[in-house]
């Protein structure tokens, strides 16, 4: 699932999570180590064994310990090993006896893409060279004017409302903020967006001294070189690089503590350069379908579909174990605290891991590939598997199927906004789109409320009731039916979830979606997200409702009515 992560109202193309945005470094004290032994349960690794024509949980697993292994790099779109990942289940869809649908006969479609890589020197202030990917690094998911020496000024305290900067006095300017300690508790995401709350557009630059603060995932993530994001249009939003800096750095072009400085007046020059190398690169889809029995509905499609990619290797190792315990106990924290309420530094510090308990259990294993087990591993090999079951019925439903693995999911929606663009069969020929992200969780130490029968519906009832109706008729006759949590539907709820997978870009269209999956968890964006910690069972289950919702829109006499206003334009703002 795509981070929700943006300051302005463009897709998301950073891969951190709000987890990993709160969390802070690891410390030690008893009471952790549970997580560690549960992980036990599970092997590490496992050998992949053939699987059959039912949706069974052995076969799920067999997939998923293959799909998610660490050879896979984290199969992040626009690189190899997410050409590896597109290969693999280009290669199961054609031993389960699917059609190409892809590029000239292929499987494949290609989804243009452009790597954005930084080019940097490093600011010298007085007798200090400040190091980039040691003192400093640059984010931005914006077209940049590079810059090679500016002016630098104070801007004063964010959450100090005392300081009103102009525009003026940011022209051209590289900007330094400090932060009070409301706003710094809040977290790198609520800083992101009061620093560019500010009047800042004129700047070639801000500085936001925040990475003493922050955990490895996150200091790792600025410390990249380069990312993956759709090819820059013409005429997008121009907006300043973001130095995410140590604290002695900023202070070092204020010239001193950034409590006493003097906002709106320059304080040096900055001699380091910044410029945005854009190179064109691509990723694909894998595109495949089976053709429906009836010789007239079998030109209509019941789509199903789960995003093939997750995230890059970081360029730093955590402890994999320690990282995971502390971020159990971060979460049973923030359920303690309540929805909307952030820990504060002092509640942060409190949390603390037993690492001697964890050694007894496992030596420590340092980890830097970001294995997408749940995110979304479960939904490719979910999507595969009943792609097998109906190949190899015995009877096939009236409408055909076109199955969809989406890559760029995870840098905003890359792979789906281009299909739906650039679709391989008639858009309007789509009756319905199932979209399948993070269905191996949903476990009661997963999510607030979780268990066996937990499960998240998003979007079903959004432009056609009919559809909503549908699966909860299907849901009701199963023999262990799931409770749905429509909570993270719900208008406005600040996870925005139903903008943040690849059921929207099929919804602007006017086509009716659902969107299934067990939610967020401890190891969401997360090295720690692994195939041994997947509730296989829960997830085979999840997959059948799925199937079943699948056969009945595919064999229904009429196609799913929309009730509800579609959206004004393809190209509006996604919203919930």
């Amino acid at each position: 699932m795509a981070v929700s992560f943006s300051p302005a109202p463009e897709p998301a193309s950073s891969m951190l999570s709000t987890r990993s945005l709160v969390s802070a470094a690891l410390v030690l004290i008893a009471g952790a180590a549970n997580g560690a032994a549960q992980a036990q349960q599970l092997p590490l690794k496992r050998p992949a064994k053939p699987t059959q024509p039912a949706i069974t949980a052995e076969d799920l697993m067999s997939r998923l310990y293959v799909y998610a292994d660490d050879s896979m790099g984290g199969r992040s779109g626009g690189t190899p090993f997410n050409d590896k990942a597109t290969g693999m289940i280009a290669a199961w869809a054609k031993q389960i006896g699917l059609s190409p649908m892809g590029d000239s006969g292929t499987f494949f479609q290609t989804v243009p893409l452009a790597r954005r890589s930084w080019d940097v020197t490093s600011p010298v202030l007085g007798p200090t060279t400040f190091a980039y990917q040691k003192d400093f690094g640059v984010f931005s998911q914006w077209n940049i004017k590079p810059f090679d020496g500016a002016d630098i000024v104070f801007g004063g305290i964010i959450g100090d409302t005392s300081v009103h900067i102009t525009a003026d006095q940011t022209k051209g300017k590289v900007v330094v903020f400090g932060f009070t300690a409301d706003v710094a508790a809040k977290g790198m995401q609520a800083q992101f967006t009061y620093a560019l709350s500010r009047p800042v557009f004129g700047a070639v630059a801000i500085v936001l001294p925040m990475l003493d603060d922050a955990a490895a995932p996150v200091r790792s993530y600025f410390m990249r070189k380069d990312n993956i994001a759709a090819p820059a249009a013409g005429g997008g939003m121009t907006l300043p690089p973001v130095i995410v800096s140590s604290r002695a750095m900023a202070e070092a072009l204020v010239g001193g503590p950034l409590t006493a400085a003097k906002w709106g007046t320059v304080t040096g020059r900055y001699t380091g350069k910044i410029a945005l190398v854009e190179t064109l690169t691509s990723a694909r889809n894998v595109v495949a379908m089976l053709e429906g029995s009836d010789p007239v509905l079998k030109r209509q499609y019941v789509a199903i579909g789960a995003h093939n990619d997750h995230n890059p290797i970081e360029p730093t190792a955590v402890d994999h174990d320690s990282l995971r315990a502390y971020n159990g106990l971060l979460e049973r924290l923030k359920e303690r605290l309540g929805e909307g309420k952030t820990p504060t530094p002092e509640q942060l510090a409190a949390l603390k891991v037993n690492v001697d308990s964890i050694r007894i259990i496992r030596r420590p294993r340092m980890d830097s590939i970001a294995n997408g087990a749940d995110d979304d591993g479960s939904g490719t090999v979910a999507v595969a598997e009943i792609a097998e079951a109906f190949a190899t019925a015995k009877v096939k439903p009236r409408r055909s199927l076109l199955f969809v693995w989406h890559t760029g999911e995870e840098i905003g929606l890359l792979g789906s906004d281009w299909f739906t663009k650039h679709p391989t069969v008639p858009l309007d020929s789509v009756v319905a789109q199932l979209n399948i992200d993070m269905i191996g969780r949903g476990a009661a130490d997963d999510i607030k409320g979780g268990g066996p029968g937990y499960l998240q519906l998003v979007g079903s009832r959004r432009l056609s009731t009919e559809l909503g109706d549908l699966v909860e008729s299907i849901n009701k006759k199963r023999a262990a039916p799931f409770t749905f949590d429509y909570t993270f539907d719900a208008n406005g709820h600040p996870e925005n979830i139903y903008c943040r997978s690849d059921h929207a870009s099929y919804a602007r269209y006017g086509i009716p979606v659902t969107f299934f999956t067990t939610g967020l968890h401890r190891d969401y964006h997360q090295v720690t997200d692994e195939p041994q910690y997947i509730d296989y069972p829960h997830m085979t289950a999840v997959s059948l409702l799925v199937y079943d919702a699948a056969l009945a829109v595919a064999n229904a006499d009429h196609r799913m009515v929309v009730d509800k206003a579609k959206p004004s334009s393809p190209n509006a703002a996604c919203k919930q």
